[in-house]
């Protein structure tokens, strides 16, 4: 298997919503985003696949280690083999793939933020950065695209946190805000058991709106001369929103079910929204 056979393997198994976007990109930039991708999905499986915490921060170690070798001219992993050809053409930047490491770190200590800049900090790690970077293989003109694609990767963090409330309290991880939590009277307690509720449905909703807000504050950036290029990042976009839409009208039942579109829905969303240009 060629390292970009694994990468492409790697993003097709996960399923994810950017998967979609990725099948409308021209070979070179879909080969780019595939493997960044991959990365992306190597470090956070790391983290979480890894019950003893000591083991996956020695993985991590690995990884920056591996990213500094790539950057040398010398990667060993298929994900940095794959990785390396594109860092020059895309203007890819290493610290960028250092601080994504970084943020999945922050999983290892940290399982509770008390407000939303502190959330926002280990979203822009997450999220943020993925987005520069991805937004720099997509192709653009103006400098403020960047500040658009940080913003939308903030969007999309928020939205996987919505989505996967359960999921993460399962886990011992609680990203919703303790500030938030206390002004409408949710304890972690009812999140780790699962304990849906009018007050709890009110936090979603809070949540769920601000998510949106955050879209609508990315696509303001997005200058007319990019957008076209930056149609996979739209693309995204329509998935994650009409994932909201359905946690909205299933009534945030977020606690003991992970809410999701079929597949053939993602893609008749990627394909609609590239269509529209």
């Amino acid at each position: 298997m060629s390292p970009d056979e694994y990468c492409q393997e790697k993003a097709a198994k996960s399923g994810s919503s950017f998967y979609y976007s990725f099948l409308f990109l021209p070979p070179e930039r879909r080969r780019a985003i595939t493997a960044l991708y991959a990365f992306c999905r190597e470090v956070d499986d790391t983290v979480d696949d890894c019950t003893d915490v000591s083991v996956a921060r020695n993985k991590l170690m690995w990884w920056r280690k591996e990213i500094t070798a790539m950057l040398a001219g010398s990667p060993s992993h298929p994900v940095t083999l794959a990785l390396q050809p594109h860092l020059a053409p895309f203007a890819l930047d290493g610290q960028h793939l250092l601080a994504i490491i970084d943020g999945m770190e922050m999983d290892l200590d940290q399982t509770r933020y008390l407000d939303y800049p502190g959330l926002q900090r280990y979203c822009w790690h997450v999220a943020g950065v993925v987005g520069i970077l991805s937004a720099s293989i997509f192709g653009y003109t103006q400098p403020q695209t960047l500040q658009f694609a940080e913003k939308l990767g903030l969007a999309f963090q928020l939205t996987n946190i919505i989505r996967d409330v359960g999921e993460d309290a399962r886990i011992g991880r609680i990203y919703l805000p303790v500030n938030e939590l206390q002004q409408f009277n949710v304890t972690a307690a009812d999140l780790l058991n699962a304990r849906h509720s009018d007050n709890f449905e009110k936090l979603m909703r809070f949540q769920v709106q601000r998510a949106q807000t955050v879209y609508d504050e990315a696509f303001a950036l997005l200058p007319a001369a990019d957008r076209r290029a930056q149609r996979p990042g739209l693309m995204m976009a329509a998935i994650y929103r009409t994932l909201l839409t359905e946690i909205e009208r299933d009534g945030y039942h977020v606690l003991n079910q992970r809410i999701s579109l079929t597949p053939i829905r993602k893609l008749w969303l990627a394909w609609k929204t590239y269509v529209r240009g």
